[in-house]
Formats: C-alpha cells, sequence, structure tokens
C-alpha cells in the first residue's frame, strides 16, 4: 500500500522543530530538504539538511528533480521528488517539514496530501521565540518578521492549522490527526 504524504509548515519561528521533536511517529520517513543556506551551529548535514551549493540545486530544479523548491531570505530550499516518491511506494509515510512556499507547491500538485499549519499563539509570541534562538542579525529577523505576517494568512490552504501554545499539547494534537488521517479506510 503506498504511503501517505504529510507537509507540515508554518512560519519561521513557530516551533515546527521542537513539535516534530515531541511527537511519537510510526512508520515515518522524513524528508532531509536541500538548502543552500549556510549551516547553524548544532546543524549536522544530512541530519538537518543537506547542505548545498545553489549551482547544484538549481540543476536539480532544471531537471526536474524537486518536489517543490523555494527561495527564503535569499536561500533556497526544497524537497527532493525522487526520494520522496520511492519512500512513498515502499508504503512509508514520508513527513516534510518545509516552509509555505514550497507546501503550497506540494499541494497543487500531489493529490491526497495531509496537510498542517503550525501557528503561533501571537505575533508577539513569534518574535519573542525568534529573538530568543539569536541565529540571526536584526535586519534577517524583521525580513523573518514580515515573512511570517504574509505566510500566516495562507492558513486556510491546509486542511488542519494547530495552534502551538504548549509543545507537548500541540505535538499531540498532530499525532491524533495523523492517527486518524493514516488509520482511515
Amino acid at each position: 500500500m503506498r504511503g501517505k504524504l504529510i507537509v507540515f509548515s508554518g512560519p519561521s519561528g513557530v516551533g515546527k522543530g521542537t513539535i516534530r521533536e515531541a511527537m511519537k511517529f510510526n512508520n515515518f520517513k522524513f524528508s532531509i530538504s536541500l538548502t543552500t543556506r549556510e549551516i547553524r551551529p548544532g546543524e549536522t548535514d544530512g541530519i538537518h539538511y543537506h547542505y548545498v551549493t545553489k549551482e547544484f540545486f538549481q540543476k536539480r530544479i532544471d531537471d526536474g528533480k524537486m518536489l517543490e523548491h523555494a527561495e527564503f531570505v535569499g536561500n533556497f530550499y526544497g524537497t527532493d521528488l525522487e526520494f520522496v516518491n520511492q519512500e512513498l511506494e515502499n508504503g512509508k509515510n514520508v513527513f516534510l517539514e518545509i516552509e509555505c512556499q514550497g507546501a503550497l507547491q506540494v499541494l497543487d500538485k500531489v493529490e491526497d496530501v495531509v496537510s498542517i499549519f503550525v501557528v503561533p499563539p501571537s505575533l508577539e509570541e513569534l518574535e519573542s521565540r525568534l529573538r530568543t534562538r539569536g541565529t540571526e542579525d536584526e535586519e534577517t529577523l524583521q525580513k523573518r518578521l514580515a515573512k511570517a505576517r504574509e505566510e500566516l494568512a495562507l492558513k486556510n490552504h491546509y486542511k488542519y492549522v494547530v495552534i502551538n501554545d504548549e509543545v507537548h499539547r500541540a505535538a499531540y494534537e498532530i499525532d491524533q490527526i495523523l492517527d486518524q488521517e493514516i488509520n482511515k479506510a
């Protein structure tokens, strides 16, 4: 039986990675996105992202080997199409934690996607989380906040919207959604 494709998205800093770490997951394969951004302290190539050059990334686009791709604050991010198709055909449920622009591309291209959008309790809380993370300078942080305001308006494109007001509660809610979606006839 073919696996399910899960699109997990939301604005930068909303806590997608933290929620994912708190989830229980059964029979899931995580898609590791390609990116052209610099590796951050504590990240590992092949675990957090596949860090590639812009030239390599562009060739994958030109060759039609990307399920989705987007530019975000000057860097490219995307999902390898061959990896996703192979895992789905092998019966694995593929979990894509991706940004909104790429998620909308997937939702336009693929039928029967479980789409989940994570929102912060407020924009003020989102700004606080981004500042606490401390990974960007002020200019980049302001760009991320402006982008987040735009992205929050996209939530109606997703089947499910989950508020990340408390990580374990949000993770439990998403686990329940996935159990229901994957086990339905």
